[in-house]
């Protein structure tokens, strides 16, 4: 089957606290599958990364996988995707990730998901692409990230319009209908 757009899927290496997070993450590896939409994530094996990856598989969707060699090992590099791309660096890896997406969406992660995450952002507010970002908010995971980037706007280190950027939904079935509206 033809796979016209990409979702791009920022996410922990480990599963969280939650174990809802870990629902939240098969649940949009399944809504990705059935949209046929492809997921691009980071080619790990382990956390949320390699339950969103192994669940649109599993649903019969296509996989796009980018790993550094550096966490190869540590991430378990995922080699049965449909394409696996490994880079020299972690730059290299957002690039072709971004590159290769026609939207981003951010789960419950760490430090790696939020840099990921305010890269993409950064660029948008640079005027450097279009592509909608979404927060996965599952049981209010990223309502301090919200509060905080309230605060940068409130303070004037950054335009209200960076609110615009980003969209915030609480569930997968409501992130599935904002990516209907956005990708079509």
């Amino acid at each position: 089957m033809p796979y016209t757009k990409s979702v791009c899927v920022y996410c922990g290496s480990r599963f969280g606290a939650d174990p809802a997070f870990k629902q939240a993450a098969t649940d949009l590896g399944r809504a990705l599958a059935e949209h046929e939409w492809r997921l691009v994530y980071g080619a790990g094996d382990v956390g949320l990364m390699g339950t969103v990856a192994a669940a649109t598989q599993a649903a019969g969707g296509e996989t796009f996988g980018v790993i550094p060699t550096h966490l190869f090992e540590r991430e378990i590099g995922k080699r049965d995707l449909n394409a696996f791309i490994v880079t020299e660096t972690m730059h290299e890896r957002k690039k072709v990730m971004y590159m290769n997406s026609d939207a981003i969406v951010v789960l419950p992660g760490g430090a790696g998901s939020l840099d990921e995450f305010f890269e993409v952002l950064t660029w948008r507010q640079l005027g450097l692409h279009s592509k909608p970002i979404y927060l996965l908010n599952t049981n209010g995971f990223w309502d301090p990230l919200m509060a905080l980037t309230n605060h940068v706007v409130d303070q004037g280190f950054a335009e209200a319009t960076l609110l615009d950027f980003v969209t915030t939904v609480d569930t997968v079935p409501a992130l599935t209908h904002q990516l209907e509206d956005a990708l079509g």
